[in-house]
């Protein structure tokens, strides 16, 4: 009986992972250091960055994930065109390839908070799910940053 209760734990706990503020695990996949920017009062949309590494063999993707705090959350990338910095969702999720680190920060490729219930503001942490194609569903859980302290990792993450 014993052995059949720490076989579902077990199984429980590789189906959804909770992941602290530094870093995680789920599957091959190793998240780092998540991080939300504060919004300003009444703000509707919010932005999440992180660092995903791949210790596998196989690719994975993220393909969008879920929050109580947002109606919404989609992966999104920032580009430049005509020297206008333009942001959209990314189609089919973002991949991470196998021994490969990728990272979701400032001006580039990020988790997008849409329809926020509530301003996003500093010091406070706030929890989402992440789903990955191969890896599944994992809880982040992301630190409220702010905005100066989140355009710092452009350069240092």
């Amino acid at each position: 009986m014993t052995h059949k209760l720490f076989i579902g734990a077990a199984l429980s706990a590789l189906l959804t992972t909770t992941v602290h503020a530094e870093s995680s695990r789920i599957g091959d996949l190793m998240i780092h250091n998540p991080v939300a920017r504060e919004t300003a009062p009444g703000a509707k949309v919010g932005a999440g960055y992180l660092m995903i590494k791949n210790i596998g063999s196989a690719s994975d993707t993220l393909i969008g994930g879920s929050a109580i705090f947002a109606g919404k959350v989609e992966i999104h990338t920032m580009r430049m065109e005509n020297q206008v910095m333009k942001m959209q969702p990314l189609e089919g999720g973002l991949e991470i390839p196998p021994n490969t680190s990728v990272k979701l920060m400032p001006g580039g490729n990020h988790i997008m908070f849409m329809r926020l219930k509530n301003p996003l503001k500093a010091g406070e942490q706030q929890q989402a799910t992440l789903e990955f194609a191969k890896a599944g569903k994992v809880e982040v859980t992301f630190d409220v940053k702010s905005i100066a302290q989140t355009m710092k990792m452009k350069h240092s993450h």
